[in-house]
């Protein structure tokens, strides 16, 4: 306690009232959440099995239970409940799933499985393409988010593709239900409805929670905002920790106000602020400072720091986006060259993906290591999704999630209506849909042509199974991927034939992958062994992902969004112009407010040397257009931005960038 400040510790010992901390960037927040939990246990004795904190990554949370494990010496960490919302709404859900109507071992749909599902019901007649897909998609996650029902959703919809969302939205739903499966926004929606509709229920978990902490608050929804009234009850001893100023994902159903709206809710809410930075420079906190009080506030608050005023914001003018990535890319070397940095130090954020494009071609000419962050994954990729689902379905014919990717997959012709059919069955008979397909009573539910395909499907995946046993593993995996052809189903959905071939080589990899992951154990049976090999493939990616985050010297290349909660000693910020930060949309939308907090965010992520880049051109779907310089520079302290480059940029500076990048080569050099 004695190593933090005053409002730290306030935060910490205030624990009999509601309380809000605006938490600003860099000013200790996972601190006082972590060591406010260790004050509960010891100095308040709530068991650690009362104390749920919730955040918003599995990151996030993982971090913070480490860190109190720190603190917690024994067994009292193991009771205590880290976790995300949705993690936390998923063991709701497991546990009173009575009450929902839902089956144990129910389903989740991730992005893909509920873009499939959507695709089978839009009407045939309509144009579907993967906009209008991912429109829907959009639609009825953002009524979830806002608790608003289907009727609702009709009756407020307008004309066109609004009105086909809500509709859809109605189907998927019905359909959800006959799958025994929720999606990812069911995790909060659910039990936030089942609290409203089950005051028991509710005062058993109000019971079970008697103190709760939430982080990130200002990226809560409606859903989750009602979800943590509940939970705190009549008892209201609870933490939230959020900055109104860090609030950037509206798309995403975000209602930054969130904050202000616990003062109506909690007429006794005490707000303390933390505004000591303990991050950036003086004056890359000043900018911050500056460009966000453009914004209207309910708290205000000004981030201030102990550790020196630190370089000038330097200012890159360049002629074109092509000059600007190259221009970023030298720096980057001249700075490491200079500085004895490591790649790792740097960071480049921009608004959109496709600004990464050129500067890759720059930096992999100046042999520059770099990464993207947010890649996707291998397991992430589509056709490595299907073939895993497979495995997993003749690992174990009950995974319900499995069997609903790949029964349609390569097409079958087995539709909507029929799953919907099976589903509905195999929820009264409280069977997996993968038994429910060969049992006489379906026959009642299903017509004989739909009945003859999903018996087919069930056969040849049992024969599937069969050789699985009195063959190899090898063997029986490699016929199964050739006899459902699925190299000419890749063709038939890729972009080109070299895309197909790409992505068929992905599959023949994952097996060899899968092969080399086989426990040696003669007792097991081959389904086990399986199933044992498919989670160490998926073990050992996600610890590889992990070491790459954590040891690669390399730049590190995001988006100004995918930036949040991380920081770096020297950042880059591309494209400071109108209709790319802030972007087109957001100024047709008049919506700026958001994305001035977007590039506070970026702002402050900077630790000791901030650069932001703009192009007096660039090109636009193979045009080249003039460019005017982001209303958000003329933001920023004049004072305390250094200028560099555009077209009247002197030769003579750039001849002494150019021997300062020399002599700091000499010297690394010289120095080794």
């Amino acid at each position: 306690m004695s190593r933090l400040n005053a409002q730290q510790q306030q935060a910490i010992l205030l624990v009999d009232r509601p309380l809000l901390v605006l938490a600003g960037a860099g000013s200790g927040k996972t601190t006082v959440i972590t060591n406010k939990i260790a004050h509960l246990i010891k100095q308040c004795d709530i068991q650690p099995k009362h104390i749920f904190a919730v955040t918003f990554t599995n990151k996030a949370a993982r971090e913070m239970k480490e860190r109190v494990a720190k603190q917690i010496k024994g067994e009292a960490v193991k009771a205590l409940t880290v976790s995300t919302f949705h993690n936390l709404g998923l063991n709701i859900i497991r546990r009173e799933h009575k009450s929902l109507k839902i089956k144990p071992g129910f389903s989740i749909f991730d992005s893909h499985d509920t873009q499939t599902l959507i695709k089978e019901l839009i009407p045939s007649s309509e144009n579907i393409d993967k906009e209008l897909i991912y429109f829907i998609q959009q639609r009825i996650s953002s009524w979830k988010n806002a608790m608003t029902q289907p009727e609702m959703a009709l009756t407020l919809a307008g004309n066109g593709n609004e009105m086909m969302a809500a509709k859809v939205y109605q189907l998927y739903n019905r359909q959800l239900r006959a799958y025994n499966a929720v999606d990812f926004d069911d995790l909060i929606l659910l039990p936030t409805e089942l609290f409203q509709t089950h005051p028991d229920i509710l005062d058993r978990w109000q019971n079970q929670i008697r103190y709760l902490l939430v982080d990130e608050y200002q990226d809560t929804n409606a859903s989750q905002y009602l979800m943590v009234k509940l939970l705190v009850g009549v008892r209201r001893t609870f933490t939230v920790v959020g900055d109104d100023d860090q609030s950037i994902y509206a798309w995403r159903g975000a209602v930054p106000e969130n904050l202000s709206l616990l003062q109506q809710d909690f007429p006794g809410l005490e707000v303390i602020k933390l505004e000591q930075n303990y991050r950036s420079s003086a004056r890359i906190l000043k900018a911050a400072n500056q460009v966000i009080s453009n914004n209207p506030h309910v708290f205000a608050k000004k981030l201030w720091s102990q550790l020196g005023s630190g370089d000038e914001i330097r200012v890159l003018q360049c002629d074109d986006d092509e000059a600007e990535a190259e221009r970023i890319a030298t720096d980057i070397v001249s700075q490491r060259l200079q500085k004895r940095t490591q790649f790792r130090d740097f960071a480049v954020l921009y608004r959109g993906n496709h600004q990464a494009r050129m500067l890759e071609l720059k930096l992999q000419q100046f042999q520059v290591p770099y990464k993207i962050s947010g890649g996707n994954s291998f397991f992430d990729k589509a056709e490595i999704k299907d073939i895993i689902a497979y495995l997993r379905l003749i690992a174990n014919p009950d995974d319900d999630t499995a069997f609903l990717r790949i029964v349609n997959v390569p097409r079958r012709q087995i539709g909507a209506t029929t799953l919907e059919a099976l589903g509905c069955y195999a929820t009264e008979r409280n069977i997996s849909l993968f038994s429910a397909c060969s049992e006489l009573g379906l026959e009642q539910q299903l017509k004989p042509q739909q009945l003859d395909k999903i018996r087919r499907f069930k056969h040849w995946l049992e024969s599937i199974t069969q050789r699985c046993y009195q063959q190899s593993l090898e063997t029986a995996i490699r016929d199964m991927i050739l006899e459902l052809d699925y190299e000419a189903w890749l063709v038939q959905n890729s972009s080109s034939r070299q895309m197909a071939e790409r992505r068929m080589s992905n599959i023949w990899f994952l097996l060899e992958s899968l092969l080399k992951n086989l426990p040696e154990d003669d007792h097991k049976e081959n389904d086990a062994l399986l199933a044992d090999a498919l989670a160490r493939l998926a073990l050992q990616d996600m610890m590889e992902r992990q070491q790459q985050e954590d040891d690669a010297n390399q730049v590190q290349l995001m988006t100004l969004h995918a930036s949040k909660g991380l920081e770096f000693p020297h950042v880059f910020i591309m494209g400071l112009e109108e209709n790319l930060l802030p972007h087109r949309n957001s100024i047709e939308a008049e919506s700026i407010e958001e994305e001035r907090r977007l590039f506070y965010v970026g702002i402050t992520r900077a630790q000791k040397t901030l650069t932001l880049t703009l192009a007096l051109e660039r090109k636009q779907y193979g045009e080249t257009v003039a460019t005017e310089a982001s209303r958000f520079i003329q933001e920023l302290p004049e004072e305390d931005l250094a200028w560099e480059g555009g077209k009247n940029v002197c030769p003579q500076a750039k001849r002494q960038r150019g021997k300062s990048a020399i002599a700091g080569l000499r010297d690394l050099m010289g120095a080794t």
